[in-house]
């Protein structure tokens, strides 16, 4: 593919809960020309003024359009970051136009199926020369690179479980969408050796962090992970993932109010995703700023002993946001600064290490407790 003198990336949805956060690292970069895209071009224009963009650096694009690869190939994109969620039900409309214009593609997916399924596109990007990778985010590239670094010391890796406890800040609406989508709704997961059935934000647990986090209520979650890491680790016999919300109370109801969706007293979470994300915003001062990750791997060491090991990453300062945000930072990184990534289609894993991952997140209050 041809390369500019700088690398021109434009970030989707960059005005948005987790484009903005990524524009703000990249805008400092001075080998990226950073766009600004969404549907609301005065957004983008007032982001990139913030950020001491020029105005044509803000664009008004439209995921959906039918000419994309047209418009992306006249602005010169060499990489696309794709933020505008949610993921859950989307086809590859944009990684394809990307394709089509010779760009490279990444995006936040955190959708189980759409994820699980960017290989599907390997040989229309291999045959461009491109790099093409979806779920850079916590899942699974910063979960994998955890549990990549810590595979050496087990003969016989047989449980992966692990989770994420968020602080006070909303996330964005679309990204509720997504994770409420599938409240009380069942999906698969791998559990001792057998795929068994669970529901979304049910299998309620109380998962001990570290210092300041301490315990949270957590709820089982429908990631790609729970598809991905049977292939990548061969033998692990259980993989799950819980996911809970600094307000004690708060994660109880969505907990209550997925019992009635598995129960079929209610159809859906969706009418009841708006006005939770403003409540959510009013009481923000009210609630923890800290949240964590955590990565529990069992099996057997190298030494034929049972081995047990636990990873977290702690956020306080509401800095936990940040966090997902951090593999597509490293990887535009790279790619801006001539580094070759692998060309084809593939879920982010096997391409950063927990190293790189936390550098693209120096300056806040982000701190690593290695197993």
């Amino acid at each position: 593919m041809p390369t500019s003198p700088t690398h021109t990336i434009l970030v989707l949805g960059g005005y948005g809960f987790f484009g903005t956060r990524i524009c703000q690292s990249l805008a400092t970069n001075q080998s990226i020309r950073l766009l600004i895209g969404g549907r609301d071009e005065d957004r983008a224009k007032r982001l990139a003024l913030e950020l001491g963009l020029a105005p044509d650096q803000a664009l008004a694009i439209d995921a959906n359009a039918a000419d994309l690869a047209q418009t992306l190939a006249a602005l010169r994109v060499d990489t696309i970051i794709h933020t505008a969620g949610p993921f859950q039900g989307q086809d590859y409309h944009v990684a394809r136009a990307a394709i089509g214009a010779g760009a490279n593609y990444i995006d936040l997916a955190d959708g189980r199926d759409f994820v699980a399924g960017i290989g599907q596109l390997d040989a229309l990007a291999r045959q461009r020369g491109v790099f093409v990778t979806s779920g850079a985010s916590s899942l699974p590239a910063l979960s994998s690179a955890v549990v990549d670094r810590y595979a050496p010391r087990f003969h016989q890796l047989t449980s992966i479980r692990h989770g994420i406890a968020s602080g006070a800040r909303a996330p964005g609406l679309a990204t509720m969408r997504g994770i409420f989508g599938y409240c009380g709704k069942p999906f698969s997961r791998l559990v001792a050796g057998h795929h068994e059935t669970t529901h979304g934000w049910l299998d309620l647990q109380r998962h001990q962090f570290a210092a300041p986090v301490g315990k949270r209520f957590l709820g089982s979650c429908d990631v790609p992970d729970l598809a991905l890491f049977p292939a990548r680790y061969p033998g692990v016999q259980t993989v799950t993932f819980h996911a809970g919300f600094a307000s004690a109370s708060g994660h109880l109801f969505v907990w209550a109010a997925a019992q009635l969706v598995r129960l079929r007293i209610l159809r859906s979470l969706a009418a009841l995703v708006a006005p939770l994300h403003r409540i959510s915003q009013h009481l923000e001062p009210f609630v923890s700023d800290k949240g964590a990750m955590f990565v529990a791997m069992e099996g057997v060491g190298v030494d034929g002993q049972a081995l047990s090991l636990e990873w977290q990453l702690v956020a306080a300062q509401n800095h936990g946001p940040h966090i997902p945000c951090g593999a597509a930072i490293a990887l535009a990184q790279k790619l801006a600064g001539g580094e070759e990534l692998p060309h084809g289609a593939m879920p982010c894993m096997g391409i950063l290490t927990v190293a790189d991952y936390l550098a693209a997140l120096q300056g806040f209050d982000v701190r690593e407790i290695a197993a």
